[in-house]
């Protein structure tokens, strides 16, 4: 196992034990506890110092409010009626239970937490509360248990920072939201680099800080995946709230609580996985990957290529595979190319088309010409 392979576990072992036991306690991720100061993580008060209401605070069933956010999803998710939500990183169950309210009956909410000890805590919640409309599911962000295209809204608080592999939580969520479908979510992000002995501190990194990206950075790889209208609205009041987390750290100086907003453009069908069927019955998953990378290359359609590519690695393609996958796409552009500009050369030479016609070429025997 590589050096980052073993770095990542780590990360992830030291999270969940770390959130298995704010569940068990009822609140609080600070370690030491003499760290929490009024405000901080797991407080009382800390839901209302990021932008909660009393109303919504008290809406939900006793809890279910860890006070583990650094701001406030659904003041700028726009939930709508009927709209499926999903709620990376669900802990208690709170964001869920908020947005139950708005989707209605009709909606449905779907809360995905890697720490079993939380969804055991959520689904108790959400019993006590009876909502009908909210699923909680074990397992992580960066491997969603979670169809394609089935997820109209994601949110997700103060959680996407914990991830090592943040790249990969956005493909994921990609992947799962339909085509128009939008991130809403508060997070913690870096605006400027944090010190190495900040970066490689575990309890830095479950407390929230040393897994902030840069601004830069998430905005570059919202990008690459393929998202569209892309926000990081960095909140400088916030500071003051970060301030208490690790109180005479100065981590307050690097980074800030953010609202994050992209949507999976309308337009951008080509990066959908495939679905071309073959004889003798459906491709396997990691075959259909390898297609879109060779029709994303002959498209030209780099996110779809960043996407496609990613998501063939995580079925195991090797990477021969999508070596040879990129060579086809290019052979298919190169003869594409070669065809057109051969078209062009003939019609440079050709006597111009009859008034009203759509094209100059007549039909082949027996066939049709481009008119149809």
């Amino acid at each position: 196992m590589s050096t980052e392979s073993t770095r990542k576990d780590a990360v992830r072992t030291s999270v969940r034990a770390r959130y298995a036991q704010i569940a068990q306690q009822g609140g609080s991720c600070c370690v030491p506890k003499t760290c929490c100061a009024a405000g901080s993580p797991g407080s009382a008060t800390a839901s209302a110092k990021v932008g909660y209401s009393e109303a919504e605070i008290s809406a939900v069933p006793e809890g279910s409010n860890l006070g583990l956010g650094c701001g406030n999803p659904q003041a700028i998710a726009a939930l709508q009626p009927g709209e499926v939500v999903l709620d990376l990183g669900s802990g208690g169950g709170f964001d869920c239970f908020l947005a139950a309210r708005h989707v209605g009956p009709n909606g449905r909410v779907i809360g995905v937490d890697m720490t079993p000890e939380m969804i055991s805590k959520a689904r108790e919640n959400a019993a006590k509360g009876d909502y009908g409309n909210v699923d909680f599911r074990l397992g992580e962000i960066e491997h969603l248990p979670v169809a394609d295209s089935s997820v109209d809204v994601i949110l997700s608080n103060c959680v996407i920072n914990l991830s090592p592999d943040k790249p990969q939580v956005y493909r994921e969520a990609f992947r799962v939201l339909r085509p128009g479908g939008r991130l809403a979510i508060s997070d913690v992000v870096a605006v400027k680099p944090l010190p190495a002995k900040v970066k490689s501190s575990l309890d830095a990194h479950c407390g929230c800080i040393a897994g902030a990206a840069l601004v830069s950075d998430l905005e570059q790889v919202l990008a690459d995946i393929g998202f569209a209208d892309v926000q990081v609205r960095v909140k400088e009041e916030s500071r003051e709230v970060i301030k208490g987390w690790f109180p005479g750290s100065g981590v307050e100086r690097y980074v800030r609580s953010a609202d994050i907003e992209a949507s999976r453009g309308t337009a951008a069908t080509c990066c959908a996985p495939a679905t071309t069927p073959a004889a003798g019955g459906e491709l396997d998953e990691r075959t259909k990957e390898l297609i879109a990378i060779g029709a994303s290359v002959a498209g030209h359609c780099q996110p779809c290529l960043t996407f496609h590519t990613a998501r063939a690695r995580d079925l195991g393609a090797p990477q021969a595979a999508v070596r040879s996958a990129i060579g086809v796409g290019r052979m298919v552009e190169k003869g594409a190319m070669a065809a057109m500009w051969e078209f062009v050369e003939e019609q440079a030479g050709a006597t111009a088309p009859r008034a009203g016609a759509c094209c100059a070429r007549p039909a082949p025997k027996g066939g049709k010409g481009c008119c149809g």
